[in-house]
């Protein structure tokens, strides 16, 4: 898809059902009128390739020109994907057991890939796990994934016939948490979103890092099922910033997680620099994949990567409470590979 049929996509995007509340709430957030907002809106979409979520949390309504500019919006992700990522290379990101055999080393736990399994391996997982973490071979957002007990009497057949009726493709021994992170939120595996870039000279950075909480009684921290993102420090592993519900375009921002009250600014993540470390050694085993997003949980013993993602969420990258300068990411970018051109 060339830049201007995505162009068109976005703005065509906006569905009047869609359009009317948010645009409600982002006239509520600017002060502004809704019909300067709604021609803001549409002149961001044009110029910028800014979506409706990018509008309110970026925060476009209250920017110049110059830091508009600097705001890694839909369009501009989608574009540095397209320079940065070898398409043809993605489906090691994408299929959950090819990512186990590319990146097995630093998962620290058993997987098992239904769709490449042995017999004798599948009933070897099943003895050895009461408990299982179940996901389908591609997806996001923690879409499809669930906890399985496994029941007395459980046979390889039985098993078999579970997983295909809910859409399993992998199977996960499932990861104990770090202390410090469970008393944050103990129903998920709090992971932590670290984004690396591979330079122009072929040097891995990390850019980007969000704690990821769970906030609901179920087993994923994504922002879909109203998880909060925490901006972390990358050079210190610390929380400086308020964090932020990823839960639909309504800005939501908290001081402390809603239901342990532990306060989120100078939250210091266990591990992180052993975390960031990983994730740069993983980031060049694949190369051809310059810019990824890593899920990394946080265990008693250190780090673990959950899954890779070649679509990295950008709206982590720029909520209004955790870019108190109000200058997006595009300049980082930038800063690392030069030849990127809007």
């Amino acid at each position: 898809m060339n830049k201007f049929t995505y162009y068109l996509r976005v703005l065509s995007g906006m569905r009047l059902k869609r359009f009317l509340p948010i645009l409600d709430h982002a006239s509520q957030l600017s002060g502004k009128s809704k019909a300067w907002v709604a021609a803001d809106m549409v002149r961001c979409a044009a110029k910028y390739g800014a979506g409706y979520h990018d509008y309110i949390q970026f925060g476009m309504y209250d920017l110049t020109e110059a830091q508009k500019a600097t705001m890694v919006t839909r369009v501009v992700n989608r574009e540095l994907m397209a320079c940065l990522n070898d398409e043809s290379k993605a489906a090691v990101l994408d299929d959950k057991g090819l990512f186990y055999q590319t990146y097995g080393k630093f998962m620290k736990r058993q997987v098992l890939d239904l769709n490449r399994a042995s017999d004798a391996e599948i009933d070897d997982f099943i003895a050895r796990h009461d408990r299982m973490f179940c996901k389908p071979t591609a997806g996001d957002s923690g879409k499809g994934c669930f906890i399985y007990e496994r029941p007395e009497g459980l046979t390889r057949e039985k098993f078999l016939q579970d997983m295909a009726e809910k859409g399993v493709g992998v199977c996960e021994e499932i990861l104990p948490q770090h202390p410090k992170q469970a008393a944050v939120n103990p129903y998920s595996l709090n992971c932590m979103r670290m984004v690396t870039l591979i330079d122009s000279n072929g040097t891995p950075h990390v850019i980007y890092a969000v704690q990821k909480f769970g906030v609901k009684e179920v087993p994923v921290d994504n922002y879909g099922p109203g998880g909060i993102g925490c901006r972390v420090d990358v050079d210190t592993g610390v929380v400086r910033w308020p964090g932020v519900l990823g839960e639909g375009f309504m800005r939501q921002v908290y001081t402390e997680h809603p239901v342990s009250h532990v306060p989120f600014v100078g939250y210091e993540v266990p591990f992180f620099k052993e975390a960031r470390d990983m994730v740069l050694e993983a980031a060049m085993v694949t190369p051809a994949m310059r810019y990824v997003g890593w899920d990394v949980g946080i265990t008693p013993d250190g780090p673990a990567i959950v899954e890779g993602n070649d679509f990295s969420d950008y709206l982590f990258y720029q909520h209004v409470p955790q870019t108190p300068d109000k200058i997006g990411m595009l300049p980082v970018f930038m800063k690392y590979v030069p030849e990127f051109k809007r």
